[in-house]
């Protein structure tokens, strides 16, 4: 079924209101992580309370031990689909803040060189634009037809981007009142600006902040150096054990149990539809792909599992020099989960590599940040052919199941606590510089994901 013209025409017709109100939520600094924002965290929450009760839903914020929770509820017609709307209003901190070209929460439309017109701010791609883009085509449902096509109910979190720890016990806890169909998930993107794509496998993730403690006290390097454990040394030798330098392969005992060989037919598909190597990371300025030999890159980033140093520390580390050996040094380490691999046994294998390692004289401390198990959504869930349909109507691209490095562990809370597969479905790109200064979303992801939802709604009624 095509989607209601009238809904879509408002959609087009009210983009400059649309944009106003995305920029009202840009303007909201809610980092999470940051105890100094939130206040801002809660203005934000309240703003989409507000936004939500607007739009006909009974809204609520919703208090958690940390940040707040929104909710929305939305009755659709007799007999159709139910479905939940996640989303995120937090976002990452905006360091180093001489590396934005504007100021991260002043939101503004900026030609790019390349011709295209892009929404400039911290959160516009991850996650505000998007969580903007399923609210307005639900504004354009029902100001063309009165009701939603379907019943909705949304939640918005406020802690995505700092561990989410609240969620699950959130979700479980109303499990009742949020029960639905299906979810929608929109913090994903497009396999390239004119391909829309459906994210059908996501990886799990465990984070580890490591900390060895040498020195009871910072020593002069010249009166103990050689003599006294260096911590920093330690550190760095234990972790570069962790990659074979030869194959690229991590190292942790049954660190690929659970690790699924990927299909002959799955590599040639991706094949046709995905960038080259060079391809892939000419956007970041790279070439060659680094890690796992006899893959490449789409297929290390989409099905592999990996090990990355996220950030390392110790000693002096102002401008200037100063001859120091540290009494400690600490390094943060994640590690992206594919097929059945076990977040907490990964967690124990590598404390185990690390103690292991550990010279007389040392002490480690460990803190972990969080795991998830990697999501595949079921190739034959219902929802997934229509939805399909409807991107590929809306963008007049055959729209595509593809692979996501990143982790989006809602996605397993959802399935968790209510039983619910997802259709993850987002329209960012490669180069919105996510996490990163500068982060973009196109206008057209804006405008085209307002119509796109229009269209995967009405579609999910059938």
């Amino acid at each position: 079924m095509t989607a209601p013209q009238d809904a879509l025409n408002r959609a087009d017709k009210n983009l400059d209101d649309s944009l106003e109100r995305l920029f009202a939520l840009l303007r909201i600094p809610s980092i999470s992580t940051k105890a100094a924002h939130a206040k801002d965290c809660r203005a934000a929450a309240e703003w989409l309370q507000k936004e939500l009760t607007e739009l006909g839903f009974t809204a609520a914020v919703r208090e958690t031990p940390g940040h707040p929770i929104v909710t929305g509820h939305s009755k659709g017609p007799e007999g159709k689909p139910h479905v939940l709307f996640y989303g995120h209003y937090d976002v990452q901190p905006v360091d180093p803040l001489d590396l934005w070209t504007a100021p991260p929460f002043e939101p503004r439309l900026v030609d790019s060189p390349s011709g295209t017109t892009e929404i400039t701010a911290r959160g516009a791609a991850d996650d505000k634009g998007q969580v903007m883009t399923f609210l307005e085509a639900c504004r354009a449902l029902r100001d063309a037809e009165g009701r939603l096509p379907v019943g909705v109910t949304v939640v918005i979190e406020g802690e995505e981007e700092s561990g989410g720890v609240n969620l699950l016990p959130f979700l479980k806890g109303n499990a009742e009142e949020l029960k639905a169909d299906l979810a929608l998930i929109c913090d994903t993107g497009m396999l390239d600006p004119h391909t829309p794509a459906i994210t059908t496998m996501l990886r799990g993730m465990v984070g580890e902040e490591v900390t060895i403690t040498g020195a009871a006290c910072d020593l002069h390097s010249g009166m103990f150096g050689n003599a006294a454990r260096n911590p920093i040394q330690v550190l760095c030798d234990i972790i570069s054990d962790l990659r074979d330098g030869a194959t690229g392969r991590v190292t942790l005992s049954g660190f690929y149990e659970g690790v699924p060989e990927m299909p002959e037919e799955v590599r040639e598909q991706w094949s046709k539809i995905g960038p080259t190597d060079a391809q892939g990371l000419g956007s970041v300025g790279l070439r060659w792909p680094a890690g796992e030999q006899g893959y490449t890159a789409l297929e290390q980033t989409w099905c592999r599992p990996s090990c990355e140093i996220n950030g390392i520390s110790g000693g002096y580390e102002e401008d200037g020099f100063k001859t120091v050996l540290p009494a400690k040094a600490s390094a943060k380490i994640s590690f992206r989960l594919v097929g059945d691999q076990d977040p907490e046994k990964i967690r124990a294998a590598f404390r185990e590599h690390v103690r292991t390692r550990l010279p007389k004289d040392c002490k480690v401390e460990f803190r972990s940040h969080g795991g998830s198990r990697a999501s595949v959504v079921p190739a034959d869930l219902p929802a997934l052919r229509p939805a399909l349909k409807a991107l590929s109507d809306e963008w007049g691209t055959a729209a595509t199941v593809i692979g996501c490095g990143g982790s989006i562990p809602v996605v397993g809370e959802v399935k968790e606590a209510l039983g619910l597969d997802s259709l993850l479905i987002g329209f960012g790109l490669e180069d919105d510089r996510v996490h990163s200064p500068n982060e973009k979303y196109n206008l057209t992801s804006f405008h085209k994901g307002i119509r796109s939802w229009v269209r995967v709604l009405t579609a999910l009624a059938q």
